[in-house]
């Protein structure tokens, strides 16, 4: 299985997307609601419908990014938040990113890219973030199987493929995941070395 463009665009345009829980999730929008400074430039990978994305230009954040490999996800953001201007939708893969940003916030991403990705993942993020950057949100705490995605891992895991380049500031188990995900999930906080 081929996790690219066309796989990514047949489950928006075939609505197999289970993981979307048709709102932000509890812990990034507790994660936003402690933010004070709106001129962050923040990035949100793989962002699928965009629901943080919403949350904060609703908010006030005016330079949110949402970067998607597939087309129709970045198309039901902008029929959906009248705020948000076009070249804040970004339709390229991840990889090929060239800007920067202060914060990226990660929620069900990471645990979609095939798990021999997750070590560029951590040094894409290293180099997409100003020198005080930081990435936050939520990774998926269960085995890592071959069966995906999502693609499960662990703390320990975590660590040793983020620590090169990040400052492990929290990871923990999350305390207000949604409900199908109680237990299943991480909360992190990594700043740039």
């Amino acid at each position: 299985m081929k996790l690219n463009k066309d796989y990514w665009e047949n489950r928006y345009q075939t609505k197999a997307t289970q993981w979307d829980i048709g709102y932000i999730s509890t812990p990034l929008q507790t994660y936003i609601d402690q933010l004070t400074d709106k001129n962050l430039s923040i990035l949100i990978p793989g962002a699928g419908n965009g629901y943080e994305a919403e949350y904060l230009l609703n908010k006030g954040f005016k330079n949110v990014y949402v970067v998607d490999i597939a087309e129709t996800p970045l198309q039901n953001i902008q029929k959906r938040v009248k705020k948000i201007r076009s070249e804040q939708l970004i339709c390229i893969d991840f990889f090929d990113l060239d800007l920067k940003f202060d914060l990226v916030l990660e929620q069900t991403f990471f645990c979609a890219l095939a798990p021999e990705y997750r070590k560029s993942y951590a040094r894409k993020m290293h180099e997409l973030l100003t020198p005080e950057g930081k990435i936050a949100g939520l990774l998926f705490a269960f085995p890592l199987t071959g069966d995906g995605p999502p693609f499960g891992g662990s703390e320990k895991e975590y660590r040793t493929v983020f620590s090169p380049y990040f400052k492990i500031k929290t990871l923990e188990t999350c305390f207000n995941s949604v409900k199908p995900r109680l237990g299943n999930e991480l909360f992190f906080i990594f700043e740039k070395k």
